[in-house]
């Protein structure tokens, strides 16, 4: 039988070893927010971590062990407050619970830090702290936002999008595959919204979060309304095998210092 791959279901002497051995560690992070009328709020949550172990099996199909740890639940979600069903940090804190995290790891004897991001509202937050980590704890610290670490994996796979949105096709597809029962299927003819929570005229580099609110009256930014069960199949098998791909590269990990 293959070792667990789950930090909370290996022993602290088993993931010693691991550390010692050169593991890397994926610190899923996300939020618990709204996503429209047709998914459930732990929808960052679920696809983080699924994005994570899925990722962790690929790494161990090309002879490379990982650890995952439990998801961050919690994040910066603070333009989706109007909607309700909604938990947020501020930055200060979601910096420093990372920091403890990452330090606990580092202090466990872990080398190489993955922070994977599942969560929009964190991107930038997540940069900053895979940084200021590496520097403090001496080690390698990576960061990523999923979707955005591997888009050619996921655009293939969508009808009406360009990329993974917010409650969309492509959430809504890997929800379906995940955690079926996380799709109110009797509301997906309302669960579209527009393809941007840019305003006309605002260029990508210019950073404004507003309220999703005033962006999409569901709450949705994409269209729902072509998600399939076999279609998150696909898209999770593909980030995935992308993530791995871009994680085995051994130039990433040289030693820290």
């Amino acid at each position: 039988m293959d070792a667990p791959t789950e930090w909370m279901k290996l022993t602290a002497a088993e993931l010693g070893a691991r550390a010692a051995s050169g593991a890397l560690l994926i610190l899923p992070v996300a939020s618990l927010e709204q996503h429209g009328p047709h998914l459930v709020t732990g929808t960052d949550i679920l696809l983080a971590g699924a994005v994570a172990l899925e990722t962790a099996r690929r790494l161990r199909g090309r002879g490379l062990d990982s650890v995952v740890a439990p998801v961050v639940w919690t994040g910066l979600a603070e333009h989706h407050m109007a909607f309700g069903g909604t938990v947020t940090l501020d930055s200060a804190t979601f910096q420093a619970l990372l920091r403890g995290i990452v330090g606990s790891a580092a202090r466990a004897g872990f080398r190489r830090v993955l922070l994977l991001n599942g969560h929009g509202g964190n991107s930038e937050a997540i940069g900053t702290a895979a940084t200021e980590l590496a520097v403090t704890f001496g080690i390698r610290v990576a960061g990523c936002t999923y979707w955005h670490l591997v888009p050619e994996a996921i655009a293939p796979h969508l009808e009406r999008q360009l990329g993974l949105m917010h409650a969309c096709e492509a959430e809504t597809s890997l929800v379906w595959h995940v955690l079926p029962e996380g799709v109110r299927q009797e509301r997906l003819p309302e669960a579209h919204g527009p393809m941007s929570t840019r305003v006309p005229g605002q260029p990508s580099g210019l950073l404004m979060r507003r309220s999703f609110r005033e962006a999409s009256a569901s709450g949705v930014i994409g269209d729902a309304r072509v998600a399939s069960a076999e279609k998150g199949e696909r898209l999770l098998a593909s980030i995935a095998e992308a993530c791995a791909e871009v994680l085995a590269n051994p130039a990433l990990w040289g030693e820290a210092g």
